[in-house]
């Protein structure tokens, strides 16, 4: 029996795509049309909604394995055209499928929003991790801070399984109330090491903490202000615009770059960018 990958690499046996035939109520143009070069895919219903928005480095051999794969075809039944947006290259795609996807909210993405309750974990010295607010602090030029997180309830589960996982004390670390002189849980257990009765010591624990929090670490923007990412596939060649953890879209060619509108930071931006930039893995212009 005959078995494939599909689109969403799902393999499948016995290959159902072998027979499909591509949806003729798409019109048939807007399929020829794509590139065999990066950029983003919208699918479109008749009424020009976007139900979809993906990115590819080759568009049109990802447009088609939609086309080919049956576990979609609700989304395929409702589907007029698509259309396409050619980049730069990869990171040009990434950052501009995010921005639509949080824009045009499509009913079959994840959906992106900016969130006011964006926070992360402060941490100073041998004090208990401290969940502090996008709104109260500028995660752009801060240090100290560990994790992104959409939500209070996400960063202290999240803190509970690092807690767990590095044998750390709940009660030192803010996760658990102690009555008086009694050790916490974990230790009653043999999880902790008993820095909540001073078995163990506290800048010693401090260090696990840190230790245990290194890998979540929030970097600040390492530029004094907006810079240009710089791709060139197939002849286009694109400066995409980020400042503080902000994507400002690409520079328009043959214009003079103006005075930058306002960034805030943005945590789908840091996440596709960050570990690549810190590396210094992507060709970059830095405006004064």
């Amino acid at each position: 029996m005959r078995t494939h990958v599909n689109s969403v690499g799902l393999v499948v046996r016995g290959d159902p795509a072998l027979s499909f035939t591509y949806p003729s109520h798409i019109a048939r143009a807007s399929i020829d049309a794509l590139p065999q070069s990066p950029g983003i895919y919208i699918f479109r219903a008749a009424d020009g909604a976007a139900l979809y928005v993906g990115k590819s480095v080759n568009l049109r051999h990802r447009v088609l394995s939609h086309l080919r794969t049956p576990e979609e075809q609700q989304m395929l039944r409702r589907t007029s055209h698509i259309d396409f947006e050619r980049s730069g290259g990869e990171i040009g795609a990434l950052l501009r499928e995010a921005q639509l996807i949080r824009q045009l909210q499509p009913p079959y993405n994840q959906k992106l929003r900016r969130t006011r309750e964006m926070c992360s974990f402060y941490l100073e010295g041998e004090a208990p991790p401290r969940l502090v607010f996008a709104g109260e602090r500028d995660f752009a030029a801060a240090d100290g801070l560990y994790g992104l997180y959409t939500s209070r309830a996400a960063a202290l589960e999240s803190l509970r399984d690092i807690v767990r996982d590095g044998g750390l004390c709940p009660a030192v670390t803010g996760l658990e109330k102690l009555a008086r002189g009694r050790p916490c849980f974990a230790h009653q257990i043999a999880r902790c090491r008993g820095a909540c009765v001073g078995k163990e010591g506290a800048a010693e624990h401090a260090g696990r903490v840190l230790a245990a929090l290194a890998p979540y670490r929030v970097h600040r923007w390492p530029y004094p202000g907006m810079v240009g990412i710089v791709e060139e596939s197939d002849g286009l060649r694109q400066v995409q615009l980020v400042d503080r953890w902000c994507y400002l879209g690409v520079q328009p060619k043959g214009k003079r770059r103006g005075k930058p509108p306002a960034a805030s930071f943005d945590m789908e931006v840091y996440k596709i960018l960050a570990r690549q930039l810190l590396a210094g893995g992507l060709q970059v212009e830095v405006f004064a």
